[in-house]
């Protein structure tokens, strides 16, 4: 069997081992504009009419109104536009894939120009808020109705604000110690800061008034039987699971661990996370660029990208894989993992070469290869709960284990029960979460009218 040997350059990272030196190797790359920054870049929008930016956004945000409001110094203003349509504005503003969404489709660019920097806008304007503490909603008169949500992501943080908007009292139960799913324990710490999560929740709190009940978990048929009992309708926004298993020999080897429990690890122990001289990660998903990209920050000394198909096939987005191979990680295609080696620890990755025939992949016989490693991170995706949500009564799921809901108001097969988030849609964007609990709680409101 072929060894493979790779030589790599990587970018210079030392390991952290202070905080100063964590924040040198994981500097924003979306650093927070200062006013004359916003006042500039702002001045550079056409306001252009029937703007395909606010297509293109998933929470159909008015991104020229905002911007026009920076410009003319309404920075209140522009704060409030925003989280009008998107509750988690400040985290968006940092972390959503803006290359591919509204500055993806700017008109600049067409022009071959730089596109507008709509998220660093966006970030400027709610920070300023926060900031400020500036209460750019007034809550209506508590009704009798509660709701309870279960989760505490963006899904469920959104849908509990537009909620308590409408005056229903809501109740949030996070099976974790903080909030907002996997903004806090999955989003690369150079995309977005802990600390400017919570911020954020905490000034929706203040605003809004809903209550969160951390280290909370539902996870029987009792507790949501009490839920039921007590509340007027349920919202899960539960996310997705743990990393999946490729059901390969060695999974179970120390050193071997999934990318969203890798990260998760990264950005709650920022200055114990060890990470090991070469690290092989499996997978071509935006997750699998993130845990890359963090090995190499923490000052692993060669980092290989191992994908099973070709690089036009990988599901990470162009920009993602350019940030990593910035700091030095290298990729394969066309090679799926046999097996992971090791005497109770990881110590290599047995791979076989993979072609595409007639549309599908196919394994090349003979083709057998190792690369020496000792430290593996797989990004192969998340279950779905499914174990869970077969718990609550006529809930029904798709082939993908994915909650069925109505298009329009995110209500399931279960009358009483909304959905929204990775649990709805199978794994998107932040943005798309807050969206979905934002219509969901605009169901839910619906439906307790009814009653």
């Amino acid at each position: 069997m072929e060894k493979i040997n790779f030589l790599l350059s990587m970018a210079e990272f030392n390991i952290p081992k202070t905080e100063e030196g964590f924040c040198r190797n994981f500097g924003q790359i979306k650093p927070l504009m200062n006013t004359t920054e916003a006042f500039y870049e702002s001045s550079r929008c056409l306001f252009c009419y029937d703007a395909p930016c606010v297509k293109a956004c998933p929470a159909s945000i008015d991104i020229p109104l905002f911007i026009r409001q920076i410009h003319t110094n309404n920075i209140f203003g522009a704060a409030k536009t925003i989280y009008e349509s998107n509750y988690l504005g400040n985290a968006c503003g940092k972390v959503c894939p803006t290359e591919v969404l509204c500055e993806g489709v700017c008109v600049f660019k067409k022009q071959k120009i730089k596109s507008l920097e709509i998220g660093r806008l966006q970030t400027f304007a709610t920070t300023t808020a926060i900031v400020h503490n500036k209460k750019l909603f007034a809550v209506s008169e508590n009704k009798r109705a509660k709701v309870a949500v279960i989760g505490a992501g963006p899904a469920g943080i959104a849908c509990a604000c537009e909620l308590r908007l409408h005056g229903y009292l809501v109740d949030i139960y996070e099976e974790k110690a903080q909030p907002s799913g996997l903004l806090i324990h999955g989003v690369a710490p150079y995309k977005i800061e802990n600390l400017e999560i919570t911020t954020e929740i905490n000034y929706l709190q203040s605003i809004f008034g809903f209550t969160v009940h951390y280290n909370w978990p539902i996870k029987t048929k009792t507790d949501l039987q009490k839920l039921e009992k007590t509340y007027s309708a349920i919202f899960l926004g539960i996310g997705l699971g743990n990393t999946r298993s490729l059901n390969i020999r060695g999974e179970d080897l120390k050193n071997c661990i999934g990318a969203t429990e890798f990260i998760e690890h990264l950005k709650l122990n920022r200055l114990t996370t060890g990470v090991g001289k070469k690290v092989v990660v499996l997978g071509g998903g935006n997750t699998a660029m993130d845990a890359a990209s963090d090995a190499a920050r923490m000052g692993a000394e060669a980092v290989i990208l191992a994908y099973r198909g070709n690089k036009a096939e990988m599901k990470a987005y162009h920009f993602e894989y350019e940030l990593a191979k910035n700091v030095g990680v290298k990729a394969i295609f066309n090679a799926i993992p046999l097996a992971i080696t090791g005497n109770g620890q990881v110590s290599g990755v047995k791979f076989q070469k993979t072609q595409t025939q007639n549309g599908k992949l196919q394994p090349v016989a003979g083709s057998e290869f190792s690369i020496d490693c000792d430290m593996v991170i797989k990004a192969t995706g998340q279950k779905k709960q499914s174990d869970f949500l077969k718990l609550i009564d006529n809930l029904k799921l798709d082939d993908l284990g994915r909650i069925v809901t109505q298009a329009e108001n995110g209500q399931t097969t279960n009358p009483k029960y909304f959905a929204g988030g990775d649990a709805r849609n199978g794994g998107t964007e932040v943005v798309n979460a807050a969206a979905e609990g934002k219509l969901a709680a605009k169901g839910i409101v619906d439906f307790l009218k009814e009653m």
